[in-house]
């Protein structure tokens, strides 16, 4: 089941409200000691993740079906970089990551127990099943905190952001479970920044006739311009636009280019983190890139900034002729205070 964006809490009766985790959205299936992990798009998980399986397999019903997110926490925040590093092809590498940094998952949802369809069972009444049969999971098994109260619900969107968390979800009390349908709404944090533009990528199936993304630079406090990801979501009329807005800031002679070395990298093949570079979750997708020189600067909503990057890809709000590329730094972005995550994984109880 999917969420729609929305900007604010809804403020009738019949919603409940749960922090909403960043991590790896999963189900998880259990046929007596037997566990699959899947992924959103259904590829599978367990391999990446095997620490978790013996809590599942001795912490859950012999026979049910639960929906969650796998996350990492660490000094007291959750950790998305950590999470992908996990997804390595080598079950030596995996073993040795599941050791030193080892994952949780944190359950919202129950979808089938006991043989029992329950996607068409109100979720009040599925999250109250889903509160019996985890009232005594232990680390690395939790459930999330839940409430019908928009207060605490708002006090966790203001509090909760510092330790990682992406915003609040709301789900209809009566709702069912709904596979592929946005029914649930999710509420996230959104700011603006400038960021220069040092290059960008052509649109899928375009034959060069149609700009797919921007490539996004901020200057570290040495003077660098660092790729911090890209702004996308254009129309398909702003995207051929783009092609003949962009063509006089193209490129051809990278000697002053900031991201000259990755060029060359790609260009040998290399897989240095770049514009370009893939993951095991983009095999099969053209993330080749063309430069632009850096004199474009773009103002740009995000909602979360990890590790360096956009946590999400950028939303395009306006260029601005009037700001200087020098400008565009890292000092720009809001600082937000970590939580104390155990804040959040020790509320755990029923809703409301």
């Amino acid at each position: 089941m999917l969420a729609q964006r929305v900007s604010a809490l809804p403020v009738e009766d019949g919603w409940i409200f749960e922090p909403k985790w960043d991590g790896f959205r999963a189900l998880v299936f259990k046929d007596g000691d037997g566990i699959y992990v899947q992924s959103r798009d259904e590829k599978p998980l367990a391999r990446y993740y095997p620490e978790l399986l013996p809590p599942l397999v001795a912490q859950l019903p012999p026979h049910c079906v639960l929906d969650g997110e796998i996350v990492i926490a660490r000094d007291g925040a959750l950790d998305f970089d950590a999470l992908q590093l996990r997804l390595h092809p080598a079950e030596s590498r995996v073993k040795l990551l599941a050791r030193e940094i080892p994952a949780a998952i944190v359950f919202f949802d129950l979808l089938a127990l006991d043989r029992r369809d329950l996607r068409d069972t109100p979720f009040i009444e599925r999250r109250a099943e889903l509160e019996r049969i985890l009232r005594d999971a232990v680390p690395p098994l939790y459930i999330t905190p839940a409430t019908e109260d928009r207060a605490i619900a708002g006090d966790w969107f203001r509090r909760f952001e510092g330790a990682g968390l992406d915003g609040v979800m709301a789900k209809r009390a009566d709702g069912r479970y709904e596979p592929n349908k946005r029914v649930m709404l999710k509420v996230k944090h959104e700011r603006e920044c400038d960021c220069v533009v040092a290059g960008f990528r052509w649109h899928k199936g375009s034959e060069r006739t149609a700009v797919g993304s921007l490539l996004l630079g901020l200057h570290d406090d040495g003077g660098a311009l660092q790729h911090v990801g890209v702004c996308g979501s254009f129309t398909a009329s702003r995207r051929t636009e783009l092609v003949a807005f962009l063509a006089p800031y193209r490129a051809t002679d990278l000697t002053d280019h900031p991201w000259r070395e990755w060029a060359a990298a790609e260009a040998a093949g290399g897989s240095s983190r770049r514009p370009g570079a893939g993951s095991r979750w983009s095999q099969g997708k053209d993330l080749s890139w063309e430069p632009l020189r850096p004199e474009l600067v773009v103002e740009v909503a995000y909602d979360h900034m990890q590790g360096g990057r956009f946590r999400h890809t950028a939303q395009f709000r306006r260029w601005r002729p009037d700001k200087n590329p020098r400008d565009c730094t890292f000092a720009q972005l809001e600082v937000v205070a970590p939580e104390e995550l155990a804040a959040i994984f020790g509320s755990v109880g029923r809703a409301g």
